[in-house]
């Protein structure tokens, strides 16, 4: 097997793993029936273009029709000038984005919330430069009640 063989098939590996403990953390519901991901974007440092994609269900699960899907980001590591984590969210022809602007300070930006009904979200977290950059990521479907309801969530991409 050749160098590029085995990075590839290592990059396979860790993106399935990491793919398998953010679905993981995804569907746990806690006291708060929250949902949430905790990774590191391009752990080598050297990929700008590195992307987290993901599709979010919204659903009724009993507690009422989704009215809008709400999440936010939090960077957890040391600030570099200009490297800043984004989460966007899009649904049919409408999207919306936040910035978490303050990284390593420990707090999550704003939540930001796009309304859509049930149905099927993208969620995508992308960088503004090479630089590996530890997160954390929560994201809920919300009634018009402000109830949490059905949220289901597959990671199709991470790399």
């Amino acid at each position: 097997m050749t160098e590029q063989e085995l990075i590839m098939r290592f990059n396979k590996y860790t993106t399935a793993i990491i793919a398998a403990a953010m679905v993981t953390l995804g569907t746990y519901s806690g006291s708060l029936l929250a949902h949430g991901a905790s990774a590191v974007m391009d752990s080598q440092g050297n990929d700008s273009a590195f992307t987290g994609l993901a599709r979010v269900t919204c659903f009724n699960d009993g507690n009422g029709d989704t009215a809008d899907l709400i999440a936010r980001v939090r960077d957890n590591s040391a600030p570099v000038f200009g490297l800043y984590l984004t989460v966007h969210l899009l649904k049919g022809t409408r999207a919306i984005h936040v910035t978490d602007n303050f990284p390593g300070d420990a707090q999550y930006s704003p939540f930001i919330s796009l309304p859509g009904g049930n149905g099927v979200y993208q969620m995508m977290l992308t960088k503004t430069q090479a630089g590996a950059r530890a997160f954390d990521l929560e994201w809920h479907c919300m009634t018009a009640g402000n109830i949490h309801t059905g949220t289901d969530i597959v990671v199709d991409q991470f790399d």
